[in-house]
């Protein structure tokens, strides 16, 4: 479909009134959705009053109006309004993509998926729910993604060597936070981004710029949806990306869960583990610029993490105690600062742990997935030239986190399985020509305390019982004995 062609969203017969441009559209459906979105996993603003939505875009893709039985589909951008924003709230309030089906009788196995029915406006006695809960309008945005051209408010885009099947079966992933998944066959995976903010999405760059770099650790996309608007930063907002899909992989954590059930060493899938890494690293910085952090921004950054740092001991007490001597971590790092000494910066992951790698059963090898970073970080932090080492720290909890909260628990030998795995996975990152990270002790140390600290704030907030996880960290931390994994010592 070209950029001109007619469409649902523009078309105004005399016998019609347009949908999309009844004034009465989200006032009849925010009674609904005020009900249902903060219930969603994928809603950022929770425990915080909603008092109502604003209307940014509206497109039909398919009739929603129409006197038959087909199901009708509509995309939405809204922006949500709250009290008392937080400080990394956009202005105005957090953006989300909503897209909904509209029947006027659903079929029972979609009854999960019921938001509600409007008492008013141009859908009024029809029922509205959760379209990315029904296989058969999932299959419907495969086939807007295999036509590239513009749709109302949305631009979908296809790399040019993409080979897209019509006719995929779909299939939801249930378990989800902060986005909504769907499998298409066995051939590709679509992301629809709920939360969405102005700009492109890394985890649309970056998998572009790896793949321009003929880095196959990396699933390439092979189509997007955006706005077709571009912000003011000239840059569309990103919606969903497909990729291929890696059937008969397993993730990094449920194989290190496995692993420490049967006391297996895990030594040799870290070490090539630390070899994909490497390779993605490297690929990111010879594609997308790089930088020199020196004085002024290693103090920055130290800052940064100081105030983490009393932020989190004000809101748990329990990492009181240790306050003082993990600040010890960041003022080294802006020590070394003074000294004259400086890293690269690059584009990295952003939020690297086990469950973000999947390992082929075939051949065993390593792949990255979800460079969306974190998600509760706004995109223009998620967007910074970082140093690598940051990855790397983060993998490196990731692997204290499986031995603590594995079958063994904090048995020694799991402690010692987490000591070598994280040193095997260290070499081997190495290995492949990363950054030694035994080489960078103070910049290891300041991201591997910055990352318990905020693993601190989570667990106290969302997951009590796992709160001793990263406390056994911060007590190691605060010990100032060497980094685990990094302290020259490697796997046997």
């Amino acid at each position: 479909m070209s950029d001109t062609a007619p469409t649902r969203a523009t078309r105004n017969t005399p016998d019609h009134r347009p949908l999309l441009t009844a004034p009465d559209l989200l006032s009849s459906l925010a009674p609904l959705l005020a009900e249902w979105v903060p219930r969603q996993r994928w809603f950022a603003g929770k425990g915080r009053l909603l008092t109502g939505f604003s209307l940014l875009s509206a497109t039909e893709l398919l009739p929603c109006t129409g006197d038959g039985t087909s199901p009708g589909l509509l995309q939405l951008l809204v922006r949500a309004q709250q009290s008392s924003p937080p400080s990394r709230t956009p202005a105005g309030g957090d953006r989300y993509q909503l897209l909904l089906g509209v029947h006027p009788a659903p079929p029972p196995q979609l009854a999960p998926a019921v938001i509600g029915r409007p008492g008013g406006g141009p859908l009024r006695g029809r029922v509205v729910y959760d379209a990315l809960l029904d296989n058969r309008l999932c299959g419907l945005l495969l086939e807007r993604l295999r036509i590239p051209g513009r749709l109302g408010a949305l631009r979908f885009c296809r790399e040019p060597d993409a080979n897209i099947p019509s006719g995929l079966p779909a299939r939801p992933i249930a378990v989800e936070q902060s986005n909504s998944s769907i499998v298409y066959g066995e051939s590709f995976i679509l992301k629809v981004f709920r939360r969405v903010e102005p700009g492109i999405n890394p985890d649309l760059e970056l998998p572009r710029a790896l793949a321009d770099a003929k880095c196959a650790r990396v699933p390439a996309p092979a189509a997007w949806f955006e706005s077709a608007v571009a912000e003011e930063n000239g840059e569309a907002t990103t919606l969903g990306v497909l990729q291929p899909f890696l059937p008969g992989s397993a993730d990094g954590w449920q194989l290190a869960l496995n692993a420490l059930a049967v006391r297996a060493d895990f030594t040799g899938s870290a070490r090539a583990l630390g070899h994909a890494t490497a390779e993605v690293h490297t690929a990111l910085a010879q594609t997308l610029p790089t930088t020199e952090l020196r004085r002024p921004q290693l103090d920055l950054i130290a800052a940064q993490m100081i105030e983490r740092l009393e932020a989190t001991a004000r809101a748990v007490p329990v990492l009181q105690p240790y306050r003082a001597r993990l600040r010890t971590a960041f003022d080294a790092l802006a020590a070394v600062g003074h000294d004259g000494r400086s890293w690269a910066a690059q584009r990295i992951h952003g939020d690297l742990h086990l469950g973000q790698t999947l390992r082929s059963a075939d051949e065993g090898r390593w792949s990255l997935i979800d460079f969306e970073g974190e998600p509760a970080r706004p995109l223009a932090e998620r967007r910074k030239l970082q140093p690598a080492v940051r990855d790397v720290a983060a993998m490196l909890r990731s692997f204290d986190y499986a031995a603590r909260s594995g079958p063994a628990g904090a048995d020694p030998w799991a402690l010692e399985w987490a000591r070598r795995t994280r040193a095997a996975y260290c070499l081997g990152y190495a290995e492949a020509g990363g950054l030694d990270p035994r080489s960078a002790p103070e910049l290891m140390r300041a991201y591997e305390t910055d990352k318990a600290v905020y693993e601190v704030l989570y667990e106290a907030r969302h997951r009590p019982d796992w709160l001793s996880v990263p406390m056994a960290a911060v007590r190691r931390l605060a010990s100032g004995e060497p980094a685990v994994g990094v302290d020259g010592t490697g796997p046997p």
